[in-house]
């Protein structure tokens, strides 16, 4: 397959550059897979299309303050991006301008000139770094840490976006970019869902900047993406595979939820290991499932989702899901009504 046949023209107005007034405001556009017909309503009228005895699974990840602006001893800027812990104060990360940045090198945050210290390149654009001993580790994040918004939101950052770029399930830091479809969710939507007689259930996949990079390759299935730690409470998968086997609905919120779902089904995480937080048995690895046209999808029934960029591995999913031809046709009735696109914008409910 090629790449090309997944783009799309958007006029950039279309793309959110702020967050809707209430979360539930955005506009929920509703495909039906059977029979094709499309609908329009708002997000606060999401739990009339779940019915009593659903599973909705949703990623409790949490966004992290991931973007830290700093300088040389020169003078010159730098931007430190952490994409992931490796232990404490110990972190990969992308660095702008990575030129001539060189092993032992420091990179001098705030007043104070607290020093995160440049160890050695993993290849690509990616380094080890050392954040400062001399704070503690979440307290740097929140003091000096930006939230990273995607490349396509044409501003910096603000202190509502650390609200707003977090869903209501979020809970366990990790994360570079957020999941996305679960920003439209309130707790009067929930107390309506739960209500109906659904059931919430929690995962993780902490998101990389793999989310924000575009596909390398015009040929789709060349196209690889990178590890994301994933977890899910073993009672959790014991209650997906009952439902499974009892005909209830799974419905997906996002992307990142339906590739933990999809992974768990088809046996074994990458380094899957069993581990206990807070006294409870959790199972944890890393998935770099891959989904496009032509995936057999073992578990997911439905998908809560977002507007996706064209060419993108999201969009991939989702026409995975739906079929190319109604997802490109939607989205053209999406632009015909003037929706908002990507991670502030509306979403689709495709049952």
């Amino acid at each position: 397959m090629k790449l090309s046949d997944f783009d799309y023209e958007l006029p950039k107005e279309l793309i959110a550059q702020a967050p809707p007034r209430r979360r539930d405001g955005s506009r929920l556009l509703v495909l039906d897979r059977a029979t094709g017909e499309l609908r329009e309503t708002r997000f606060s009228n999401f739990p009339r299309f779940l019915q009593e005895g659903d599973l909705l699974v949703v990623n409790e990840t949490r966004v992290i303050p991931a973007r830290i602006y700093g300088r040389k001893a020169s003078g010159g800027l730098v931007e430190v991006f952490l994409v992931r812990r490796l232990a404490e104060r110990q972190w990969v990360a992308m660095l702008r301008p990575a030129k001539r940045l060189n092993p032992g090198d420091t990179v001098l945050v705030g007043e104070r000139d607290h020093e995160i210290r440049i160890g050695p390149s993993l290849g690509g654009s990616e380094w080890q770094v050392s954040l400062p001993g001399s704070v503690d580790e979440n307290r740097f994040l929140e003091e000096f840490g930006h939230i990273p918004l995607p490349p396509y939101i044409k501003r910096d950052d603000v202190p509502a976006d650390r609200e707003r770029y977090q869903t209501i399930f979020a809970r366990r830091n990790g994360s570079v970019a957020a999941p996305t479809a679960g920003l439209h969710f309130t707790e009067e939507v929930l107390r309506e869902i739960k209500r109906r007689g659904v059931t919430i259930v929690p995962v993780t996949l902490h998101v990389g900047p793999g989310s924000f990079r575009p596909l390398a390759s015009e040929v789709v299935e060349e196209n690889t993406l990178e590890p994301e730690l994933a977890l899910i409470k073993k009672d959790y998968c014991d209650e997906i595979r009952s439902a499974q086997r009892t005909g209830r609905r799974l419905v997906a919120v996002g992307t990142t939820t339906t590739r933990v779902l999809e992974s768990l089904a088809r046996g074994p995480l990458a380094d899957e290991e069993e581990q206990m937080i807070d006294g409870e048995a959790y199972l944890s690895g890393t998935t770099d499932l891959f989904i496009y046209p032509g995936f057999e999808f073992k578990v997911v029934d439905a998908l809560l989702t977002n507007l996706h960029l064209p060419k993108s591995s999201l969009l991939l999913l989702t026409t995975a899901f739906a079929g190319r031809e109604a997802i490109l046709a939607a989205y053209r009735w999406a632009i015909g009504r003037k929706c908002r696109f990507y991670s502030y914008g509306d979403v689709m409910f495709i049952r």
